[in-house]
């Protein structure tokens, strides 16, 4: 049996863990016709496509060269995460061909406890990269009259699921922090704003955690950075760099910080 037999054989394998071909085709981001010649032993991918391929499945390109039975043995191993964590982590990315769309640099705002009666404005920017769309976010505050200095950096995942964008991001640094977003586009084919909702917890609140709302500005694929960097900080509702669809969102009655009191 030859290397291309093993291949084929281990994807029909691999694809028969999932409800259909369609499916995995779709949350792979790769056209049906090309995939199909992969199943029938026609073509095979390139680099590129084997190893999205395998990083949907939770493996590696090299997998798919073992023998049918240890390539189903890796396949099913209950030590590999696939068995409960990997539940969640097969959510992951989701529709990408949708979550595609949204690939880019972001300005994002939301309130937080940590800084009451301002917005904090931070970067962010949503990647692909092995099959996954990934999230980088940097948190810049320079409070001079309190000499304050804080810059934060954080590194997730994004998955796209029913017009929605989920983000779960961890912050770098000897203390993680772990938080939750959920974006959704204002129209369905509007995408220069993401608004929703994030999860975290307050900076300066004793780690209290919070909620509240969120909004992205999509900036564009290769926008100045540094400009991106300067808009950084904590903003006032008046404030000029604060755009009027940012202000109207966060402005509102509905619009609370929901946290958790510190005594409770």
């Amino acid at each position: 049996m030859t290397d291309v037999d093993h291949f084929t054989l281990n994807l029909r394998d691999a694809c028969a863990t999932r409800h259909s071909i369609s499916q995995v085709c779709r949350e792979i981001g790769i056209n049906r016709q090309q995939f199909n010649r992969y199943i029938s032993g026609e073509a095979r991918p390139s680099a590129h496509n084997a190893l999205r391929i395998a990083a949907f499945f939770g493996l590696s390109p090299q997998d798919f060269e073992l023998s049918p039975k240890l390539f189903g043995a890796r396949l099913r191993r209950p030590d590999r995460h696939r068995a409960e964590a990997g539940l969640l982590l097969e959510g992951f990315p989701g529709d990408i061909a949708a979550l595609r769309r949204h690939i880019g640099y972001y300005q994002t705002y939301h309130i937080s406890p940590s800084w009451p009666g301002l917005v904090v404005c931070s970067c962010a920017r949503l990647y692909e990269e092995s099959g996954s769309i990934r999230v980088k976010s940097i948190e810049r505050i320079r409070d001079v009259d309190k000499g304050i200095w804080q810059f934060s950096k954080y590194v997730g995942l994004a998955t796209f699921w029913r017009n929605r964008i989920f983000i779960a991001e961890r912050s770098v640094g000897r203390q993680p922090m772990l938080s939750q977003t959920i974006l959704m586009p204002f129209e369905v084919h509007q995408r220069v704003y993401l608004r929703g909702t994030t999860m975290g917890v307050s900076w300066r609140k004793e780690n209290l955690p919070y909620a509240s709302r969120m909004i992205w500005r999509h900036i564009g694929q290769e926008p100045d950075l540094r400009q991106m960097l300067s808009r950084c900080g904590v903003l006032s509702f008046a404030s000029r760099q604060l755009p009027a669809t940012v202000r109207t969102f966060l402005d509102t009655p509905g619009a609370e910080v929901l946290t958790v009191p510190a005594d409770y």
